[in-house]
């Protein structure tokens, strides 16, 4: 399970990979095969004994890498915790062992060449295996710090929305509005807004309760409906979420601002946005629908907020994660599948 983890404006320290993740998975099945197939052509002598060079490579590649998933996944708590450098060196043990257990319980099936001797078959086995497995944690590594300048400006791309003028100038406006006719409101209102923005200027953390973004979202939406009255309306389905549940921080509120900014402020007789939350099995779903002019379908602000939810999704939860855009008529859909994360409680 994933936990929480501190979003500030800096380089991240250096992570292994997550394990326990499809992405993670499948690139470690791609790039160990992509790797084992020069190692083949190398071998053969010819087109048919690449298919046996290929055969006999894969009888001890598969098991090995199967079983080091297997086991590193279910200690991905721990490595979690321990110094990165320190995480290395037992992924790597880890490899070297179960490569070391899986050639010598199955040495009928790896017959060593012709003029090599068993101790030696075994230790050059060793050798590839931790090499291997060293690559493959250089590659995330490398990746990682690629990926970490477009999070962290994906991070600030939150952040500026977040205090945007015109957001800021519009409340004030419609509180100045109401304050001598229904204080009480106009008092809540500034509530709102200090609670909205003192969430917005937070050391915030990567995942967050879903109850609590969706307090955020309702505390929006009623500064919105303060300003746009009755041509603001939301239809909030919300079934059984529990409060343990979390999702990537200021995930929905961009969306939600963006149906008032492209959708809902441009129709003279407004509508109504509805918001769908659940779970599907181990995935939770999201959806915003909202009516929109069809100027605004091909709107650049609809583009930079969903690019900006794109890459955080990506960054997070790798091939776990997925966003589709559904455009018709006057109608702007977002949905948006990740995996279902509870609170890890330490």
């Amino acid at each position: 399970m994933n936990e929480s983890r501190s979003i500030k404006q800096k380089a991240p320290p250096d992570v292994l990979p997550n394990f326990r993740n499809l992405g993670v998975m499948l690139r470690i099945l791609l790039l160990v095969n992509g790797i084992a197939l020069p190692a083949a052509l190398l071998q053969a002598q010819g087109w048919t004994d690449l298919a046996v060079q290929m055969m006999q490579i894969a009888t001890l590649l598969t098991p090995v890498m199967l079983t080091c998933v297997l086991l590193l996944s279910s200690i991905q708590s721990w490595l979690e915790r321990i110094p990165y450098w320190y995480g290395v060196l037992t992924v790597n043990l880890i490899a070297g062992s179960i490569t070391v257990l899986v050639y010598f319980f199955g040495s009928e099936l790896y017959q060593p060449m012709q003029g090599t001797g068993f101790d030696f078959q075994l230790m050059r086995c060793l050798l590839l295996s931790v090499l291997l497995c060293s690559l493959l944690l250089m590659y995330f590594r490398l990746r990682a710090q690629i990926l970490s300048p477009a999070l962290l400006d994906a991070r600030l791309q939150v952040l500026r929305a977040r205090i945007r003028p015109h957001f800021l100038y519009n409340t004030i406006n419609a509180v100045l509005g109401v304050v001598r006719t229904q204080p009480r409101l106009a008092e809540t209102a500034l509530e709102d807004m200090a609670d909205l923005f003192r969430m917005a200027m937070a050391d915030e953390q990567d995942l967050v309760p879903l109850q609590r973004e969706v307090r955020l979202c309702r505390q929006y939406l009623a500064l919105e409906q303060l300003r746009m009255g009755e041509r603001l309306s939301v239809d909030w389905q919300i079934q059984e979420m529990p409060d343990d549940v979390q999702i990537p921080a200021f995930l929905l509120q961009p969306l939600l601002e963006n149906a008032v900014y492209h959708g809902i402020e441009s129709l003279i007789e407004g509508g109504c946005i509805q918001v769908l939350l659940r779970r599907m099995g181990e995935s939770l779903q999201i959806v915003v629908d909202n009516p929109c002019m069809s100027e605004a379908l091909t709107h650049a602000g609809n583009r930079i907020a969903l690019q900006n939810i794109r890459e955080r999704l990506a960054l997070l939860f790798d091939a776990e994660a997925s966003y589709q855009v559904n455009t018709g008529k006057n109608h702007y859909r977002v949905e948006i599948t990740l995996p279902y994360m509870r609170e890890t409680i330490t």
